[in-house]
């Protein structure tokens, strides 16, 4: 076997660890009910409307897909989850609206160079674990002078902070894979794209949060529905003692944040430029 033949293998053994660990818990939950204006914000950035031709990368549920469909945009929803892609067919279909869900990997995009006005990923491009693959792929498939607009976790925001607060409690990442948050750091986004984009703005923004009673009602709720945490508690769920401490950590991040009456505020960053 060759190392090339090795390292596809092992990308494929990872990919389908990714797609399991989203399609466990209830994503769509997380969306709907922690942040389902996100997708919104992202749309009107990016200045969508009727006309465009718009890729959504790892839109889960289609956060921002079923809003840029509303707008009258021809939309295609992509997603690694085809359990995630299926959640979001039904919630448009509810609505009657028309848009295509395709199952594909963000690092390697099955459309036409330049096929697309529009790229958008709403905290979803960040999870593909080779950031600078998924980056050309971006710009691969927007025509010079398209639109990409991104909203990602920032590594200091809340959910940043959670994914430091998991980090001793969950196996080692595989060699190559960098963290999610990253793609939250303006200066990587800059150098991931370079001068292939211009017109670039990132702004670090708060999402309020107000959907949790307390640190536990967040704790117990992102242990039940977050891919990410779930897998995270699998790998300890021998160890009593380091289930105690994540439980109690995650409580603390969430008390820590708590801005009164159970309000939080995550910041992600939204980054948005022009193809070249």
């Amino acid at each position: 076997m060759t190392h090339q033949t090795l390292t596809d293998t092992a990308d494929a053994q990872l990919k389908s660890r990714h797609r399991a660990m989203w399609a466990s818990g209830d994503y769509p939950e997380v969306a709907d009910v922690v942040i389902p204006t996100l997708g919104r914000r992202l749309v009107e950035a990016a200045e969508i409307g009727r006309g465009d031709r718009v890729l959504d990368i790892a839109a889960g549920s289609g956060n921002a897909s079923i809003p840029a469909a509303r707008t009258g945009a021809d939309v295609v929803a992509t997603d690694l989850t085809p359990e995630l892609l299926d959640a979001g067919r039904a919630r448009a279909e509810a609505e009657g609206l028309d848009l295509a869900w395709q199952v594909a990997d963000a690092e390697a995009l099955p459309f036409d160079d330049g096929e697309f006005d529009v790229a958008v990923s709403t905290v979803g491009i960040m999870f593909a674990p080779h950031h600078r693959a998924a980056a050309d792929e971006v710009l691969r498939v927007v025509r010079p002078g398209g639109r990409i607009a991104l909203a990602n976790w920032t590594p200091a925001g809340f959910i940043g902070q959670m994914f430091a607060t998991m980090k001793p409690y969950a196996p080692p990442p595989p060699p190559g894979a960098q963290p999610p948050p990253l793609w939250g750091d303006a200066d990587h986004v800059a150098e991931l794209f370079g001068d292939r984009v211009t017109s670039m703005s990132a702004t670090r923004t708060p999402l309020p949060v107000d959907c949790f009673s307390g640190g536990e009602d967040f704790r117990d709720f992102f242990k039940a529905t977050y891919g990410p945490t779930i897998a995270v508690y699998k790998a300890i769920a021998d160890d009593p003692d380091k289930v105690a401490a994540l439980d109690a950590a995650l409580v603390e991040l969430a008390r820590s944040h708590d801005t009164g009456g159970g309000r939080m505020e995550w910041e992600y960053l939204l980054w948005t430029g022009t193809r070249t």
